[in-house]
């Protein structure tokens, strides 16, 4: 038989390098930052070890990472499997196997291996060692002693603890890579697009009869690219989960497939039959570092199950501990599933917190069940956290206002499954109104009144006395459909609470609820009333001793009722005092409130750069609780005293910034001519300062606007807008300032108060 043919001589046919790595199947995608790094950090320790959970990818980054460092390792490559090794005293066989080694002598394993790595600049790659982690880490440590140009990659799903050793935590793909990861795949085992052409697709309409087919509809693209999106973080980007996902689509569609992630180690089976046995399914991966676990490991891994999103360490030892796990223990239990990527760990705004990916946490819930414990654990998990929100209401009126609002947002996954708890058992309905409605700072206070609603709707909805916490969660309830303009519901449950306060004798509930309609009838420009109830209310706090964010708001919303009657001078006097009250305890919520009504007042004197200052400072606190109702009245009033301060086109971007946030928050301004007023105000003078097109076109400017950006304009130092596009650059005419005795009807404080 003829050779090939080779062109050149054949010193010019470079020889193979030493080296045992196994060239690529398929693509390799994403990861690029992850492989820098790792490229990185082997270039600075002479031992990394790439850990993480089973199926993430760590032994296809190792092996491109070290692929691309051949040039780097004269005496090459050299790749070590141990993932089907069980005996450690093989463990010295296997790496010389893996080298090529070939000694018949009577020498020890330990001394050839060490013999043949110490004059070799080369890098070993061990992978799947975690099974004889003990064995390896001593051979590593003792290897690297003794051969100074060796330098070791490790893969497995926990750390060797060697000195010296650099740990490279790898995590799932970012979204972007796992959609791209699963494109892949998805096109290797059923070739064409995952949006199928064609005109019979349901959203799209059929084309004129001679036309050419539009092909897949926007519609229908949309809404698979949505779904593989969801797919993806539905399996967490785990890259095996979504290979195995992937091949799955010769029988199912994308959506059937997202249907069943639910049952995901069911349906996510049959993967490569030349993947390691580890590989072949996503139960058997994950079911891999199960076995690798202690008993009480395991038992960690399975109570943690119950946390539907991060918890911190004081969590996990209350409802994770007991007879079989002392809380003294959980932190050390709790440190060995981190170092094994079962858990992870994560600095947040509200301090360290832990989490479980969902492909973990849906294993361990399994072992949960088989264990006979899911209802005992579900329940102390709901008793942890209806005591966190007690004591986080209490902590509300205090310094930690700001700590409270971010432990309130990272608890808010396992808050929902302590009231879908609360409100699967009629019996225990009380339970989930008492939650629902101690978490009233959190839904009025950090903007989420519509989420608060629904909780608050269907614990209400369920058949209970009316003890404490029916009347809390009824009272709460008002206060929420009443930020949100929604009258009659707020009304009715408002009136409900009192009658039903009073007839129970309870004296703090029946003065929230003439409270709240104190400020439903100042929303609804009912003045004389809302001053009567206000009254009546604040008069109930101090005979019960009550004082906290809620009375405050109280005495502000009273003054808001006299500026709109024209006296100023108490409304300042009363929020004077509550910004006392604020600073003695540290109390910033109410405060901003207070700030807008003094603000309001500093205008009406002229006092545009006071003015300035305490709205700034209004606006400030609100977009850092974000509650978006007191954000957009004070970015309104801003644009007021911008408008004053004779920049109308500024006040016309923030006009349009605040009508963007108003969608966000319900119907604007209430439909209050009051507290429309402001704006109506800079509207006139800022158009009239302008002219109708300029003034829209800047307004439009406003619109598109994001909430953070809006805040940040709203705060920056005045300065003269830049022209729109397609208007004339010419100088902004000044708007019109007047001066009239205070309580004219054409004063400041006459306009503001419509």
């Amino acid at each position: 038989m003829r050779r090939p043919f080779r062109s050149g001589p054949p010193s010019a046919v470079p020889a193979p390098a030493p080296g045992n790595l196994p060239a690529e199947l398929n693509l390799f995608v994403g990861r690029d930052d992850e492989l820098a790094a790792l490229t990185r950090h082997l270039g600075e320790s002479r031992l990394v070890t790439v850990v993480g959970v089973g199926g993430v990818g760590k032994t296809r980054l190792a092996l491109k990472a070290a692929d691309g460092l051949k040039k780097r390792y004269c005496d090459g490559i050299w790749l070590a499997e141990l993932s089907a090794l069980r005996d450690p005293e093989l463990l010295e066989h296997a790496l010389v196997e893996a080298l090529g080694l070939a000694d018949h002598s009577s020498r020890p394993t330990r001394r050839v291996l060490a013999g043949h790595l110490a004059t070799r600049q080369l890098l070993l790659v061990i992978d799947g060692f975690e099974q004889l982690v003990d064995a390896c880490a001593v051979l590593v440590h003792e290897l690297l002693r003794r051969a100074p140009e060796l330098r070791v990659l490790a893969v497995g799903r926990r750390p060797l603890r060697v000195d010296g050793e650099l740990t490279f935590s790898l995590a799932p793909m970012a979204e972007t890579d796992a959609v791209r990861l699963f494109t892949e795949r998805a096109a290797a085992v059923s070739p064409g697009p995952l949006v199928p052409p064609g005109p019979s697709d349901p959203l799209v309409p059929p084309a004129p009869s001679g036309s050419v087919s539009p092909g897949p509809g926007p519609g229908r693209a949309d809404a698979r690219s949505a779904a593989v999106q969801e797919l993806c973080r539905r399996l967490d980007g785990i890259p095996l989960a979504l290979e195995l996902a992937a091949g799955r689509l010769p029988v199912l569609s994308v959506e059937q497939i997202l249907d069943r992630v639910g049952d995901r180690f069911r349906v996510l089976t049959e993967g490569s039959r030349g993947a390691p046995p580890r590989h072949q399914t996503l139960r058997t991966a994950i079911g891999w570092s199960h076995e690798l676990c202690t008993p009480a490991e395991r038992l960690l891994w399975a109570r943690l199950s119950v946390f539907a999103g991060p918890f911190d360490l004081e969590a996990a030892e209350y409802v994770c501990g007991g007879p079989e796990l002392p809380d003294e223990e959980v932190l050390d239990v709790l440190a060995e599933l981190i170092s094994q990527s079962l858990v992870i760990r994560e600095e947040t705004p509200a301090g360290t917190r832990y989490r479980m990916l969902d492909t973990v946490r849906a294993y361990g819930a399994e072992w949960l069940d088989a264990l006979a414990d899911t209802e005992r654990m579900r329940r102390r998990h709901r008793d942890w956290y209806m005591g966190l929100a007690t004591w986080y209401e209490l902590d509300w009126f205090s310094p930690r206002q700001a700590d409270v609002a971010a432990g309130t947002e990272s608890a808010l996954p396992n808050l929902r499954a302590a009231l879908e708890l609360c409100l699967e058992s009629p019996d225990e309905a009380h339970l989930g109104q008492h939650l629902a409605g101690t978490l009233w700072f959190y839904w009025a206070g950090c903007g989420r009144l519509t989420e608060g609603r629904h909780w608050l709707d269907r614990a209400l909805a369920l058949d209970t006395p009316y003890d404490e916490s029916r009347l809390k969660a009824l009272w709460v309830l008002g206060y929420v459909a009443v930020l949100q303009g929604d009258s009659t519901a707020a009304v009715g449950a408002l009136h409900e609470c009192r009658e039903e306060a009073a007839r129970t004798g309870n004296a703090l509930a029946r003065a929230y609820a003439v409270h709240r309609l104190g400020c439903q009838a100042l929303l609804t420009d009912d003045m004389p009333r809302a001053e009567r109830l206000l009254r009546s209310a604040l008069g109930a706090y101090r005979e019960l001793g009550e004082l906290n964010s809620n009375v405050l708001m109280g005495q502000v919303e009273l003054a808001m009722s006299l500026v709109f009657q024209g006296d100023l001078e108490a409304a300042v006097a009363l929020c004077e005092e509550v910004r006392e009250i604020c600073e003695d305890s540290g109390e910033r919520w109410t405060r901003a409130y207070a700030l807008y009504v003094l603000a309001y007042a500093a205008w009406t004197r002229d006092e545009h750069a006071e003015a300035r200052a305490l709205i700034a400072e209004s606006i400030a606190i609100h977009h850092g609780f974000n509650d978006l109702v007191g954000l957009v009245l004070a970015v309104e009033l801003m644009a007021l005293v911008t408008a004053s301060e004779g920049d109308p086109a500024e006040a016309a971007v923030l006009q349009g910034a605040a009508s963007r946030l108003w969608e966000s928050v319900g119907p604007p301004l209430f439909g209050s001519g009051f507290f429309g007023a402001p704006r109506a105000l800079c509207e006139r003078r800022a158009s009239e300062a302008l002219g109708t097109e300029r003034y829209a076109a800047y307004e439009g400017e406003g619109l598109g606007l994001s909430m953070s950006a809006a805040v940040e304009r709203a705060l920056a130092e005045r300065r003269p807008a830049a022209a729109p596009p397609h208007q004339q650059p010419d100088a902004h005419p000044p708007a019109r300032k007047t001066r009239k005795p205070a309580g004219s009807p054409t004063s400041r404080g006459g306009e503001a108060a419509g």
